[in-house]
C-alpha cells in the first residue's frame, strides 16, 4: 500500500514514519512517497527516516519528489501536511495581526483567516488533482486551517477527505488519566469544529465520568485544561473545552501574553527549523539525534504564551508525545483493513450536527471501516456553544466564498465577522496589510 505525504519535507513526517514502522500488520503501509518543494528540507528529512528504519526488517520504502503529479500517481492514501508560504508567512501572520491588537494564532481568529486565504487556493489545486489521478485515494487531511481545509476539499472529494486532529485526542486522553479510566475504552463525547469544541462527556461502561471531575477542583486543577482555564470556569461551563478556546474565553490575556513575548511562536519555530536544517546541510550530522532534540524543545514550547497568562506552569512529559500520527494510522487501518474503530475527526455534518448544514465539516466522534468515516449523532449544543460554533463556520463559508472569488470585499467581510476581530477598520487594515506581505494572496482584487 502506498501513502503520499504532501508536505514531505516537514519537520513533524518523522512521527508519521514511526508509526509506520510500528505497524507489522498484513496489508500495512509498504511504500512512502514524500512530496515537497524544496528539495533540501526533503533530503534532510529522508536522511531522518531513513536513521529511524535502521534494523527495522521490511521498513516501508521512502522515496521523495518534488512533481505533485507523480507523487499522487498510485497513491492509496495522501497525507496533506502543506504549509503555504512557510513558517516566515506564519510569522507575518501573528506580526500584522498582533499589530492591530488581535490575535495572530494559525488557525484562530485573523491569523487563521489569512492562513487560510493563503492556503484554501492550493488545497483545492490538489483536490482536483486526486480525484483525476488517483480518483481511489483516502486524503487525510492535517493542513491547518484543518476544518476550513477539509471542507474546501470536500467539495471535489466528498466524503474521500477526512481531517484529523490531534487536541482532540490529547484532551480525552488527559481526562481519563485523571479519572482513571482507559483512554481506549472510554467513549469520549466531543463536539464542535476543529480547534472549536467541548468533552460534554466521558463514559465509561456507560456511567458518565465527567460530573465527577467537574465537581472536584483537586482532580481539575491535575491537568493541562483544569490549569490553563480554571476550575471555576469549567465548572461553569459544565464542559472541558479544547485548549483552543483559550483564545476566546480569554482572548485579551493572551493577546497581552503574546504582544509581551520577546517572539512569536511562528517566528520562534521558523527559526528553530531553521537551525535544524542548515545542521541538516553537513551530510555527517546526525540526522535522527538533531530531529529528536528539536522536536522535544518544540514540544516543550507549545502554548507558552497561554499557559502564562493562565499561571499553568510547564506542560507535563505525558502532553509531549503528540498524537496525530497514531490518528492517522489508525484511520489508514479502518479504511484499508476494515478493522473499525471509533475516532475524533473533521468531516462533512450530514445531520449530525442540527445548528449546520449538512456539507459543514465539523469534529466529532466518527464509526470508521472500509467505507470511510460516519458521523455519530450528538444531542444539540448548549446556546453559548451554538452561537460560537455558528458564527465561527459563517466566517469559514465567507473564506471559502472569498478564496474561489477573488473578492476583496469578501475577505474583509470574513475578517469583519470573526468573534475576534472587533472592528471592520481593522479587518479592512488586515486585508490590506496581509496582500502587502504575503505574495499568495495577490488573486484577492
Amino acid at each position: 500500500m502506498r501513502l503520499t505525504i504532501l508536505g514531505g519535507g516537514g519537520f513533524r513526517v518523522p512521527l508519521v514514519y514511526g508509526a509506520l514502522l510500528a505497524d507489522r500488520g498484513a496489508g500495512r503501509v509498504t511504500e512512502v512517497v514524500l512530496h515537497d518543494l524544496d528539495a533540501g528540507r526533503l533530503s534532510a528529512i529522508t536522511r531522518v527516516l531513513a536513521e529511524q528504519a535502521a534494523g527495522v526488517p521490511d521498513a516501508p520504502a521512502v522515496r521523495a519528489v518534488t512533481d505533485l503529479d507523480e507523487a499522487l500517481r498510485g497513491a492509496d492514501f495522501v497525507f496533506s501536511a502543506i504549509r503555504v508560504g512557510g513558517l516566515e508567512g506564519r510569522a507575518a501572520d501573528e506580526r500584522v495581526a498582533l499589530a492591530q491588537d488581535v490575535l495572530g494564532q494559525e488557525t484562530v481568529g485573523a491569523g487563521g483567516i489569512a492562513y487560510g486565504l493563503r492556503t484554501v487556493p492550493v488545497a483545492v489545486d490538489i483536490a482536483r488533482r486526486v480525484a483525476r489521478l488517483a480518483p481511489g485515494a483516502w486524503v487525510i487531511n492535517f493542513t491547518n486551517p484543518a476544518g476550513l481545509v477539509t471542507e474546501a476539499m470536500s467539495r471535489h472529494l466528498g466524503d474521500r477527505v477526512i481531517g484529523i486532529c490531534d487536541s482532540p485526542v490529547g484532551l480525552g486522553r488527559r481526562i481519563a488519566r485523571v479519572l482513571g479510566a482507559d483512554p481506549r475504552e472510554a467513549w469520549i463525547d466531543y463536539v464542535g469544529l476543529n480547534h472549536l469544541g467541548w468533552v460534554r462527556g466521558l463514559r465509561v461502561g456507560g456511567r458518565d465520568e465527567l460530573p465527577r471531575l467537574l465537581a472536584d477542583p483537586a482532580l481539575l486543577g491535575s491537568f493541562e485544561e483544569g490549569r490553563l482555564f480554571g476550575a471555576e470556569w469549567l465548572r461553569t461551563l459544565g464542559a472541558i473545552p479544547n485548549e483552543y478556546l483559550h483564545y476566546y474565553y480569554f482572548n485579551r490575556e493572551a493577546v497581552d501574553a503574546y504582544q509581551r513575548a520577546g517572539q512569536t511562536r511562528g517566528a520562534f519555530l521558523r527559526d528553530q527549523q531553521a537551525r535544524f536544517y542548515e545542521e541538516l546541510g553537513d551530510p555527517h550530522a546526525p540526522a535522527l539525534d538533531a530531529w529528536n532534540r528539536t522536536r522535544a524543545e518544540r514540544e516543550a514550547t507549545y502554548m507558552a504564551e497561554n499557559r502564562e497568562a493562565a499561571g499553568a506552569g510547564e506542560r507535563e512529559e505525558d502532553d509531549l508525545s503528540g498524537g496525530y500520527e497514531k490518528v492517522a494510522l489508525a484511520l489508514m487501518r479502518a479504511v484499508a483493513r476494515d478493522e473499525r474503530t471509533t475516532l475524533i475527526l473533521n468531516v462533512r455534518n450530514r445531520g449530525t450536527l442540527p445548528e449546520l448544514d449538512s456539507d459543514a465539516v465539523v469534529e466529532v466522534p466518527c464509526l470508521v471501516d472500509a467505507n470511510g468515516a460516519h458521523p455519530v449523532s450528538t444531542g444539540p449544543l448548549p446556546g453559548h456553544a451554538a452561537g460560537l460554533v455558528r458564527s465561527v463556520k459563517a466566517v469559514e463559508r465567507e473564506v471559502l466564498a472569498a478564496a474561489a472569488s477573488g473578492s476583496r470585499a469578501v475577505a474583509v467581510k470574513a475578517f469583519a465577522l470573526h468573534p475576534l476581530v472587533d472592528s471592520v477598520n481593522v479587518a479592512r487594515r488586515l486585508v490590506e496589510e496581509y496582500t502587502r506581505v504575503h505574495p499568495g494572496l495577490a488573486y484577492l482584487g
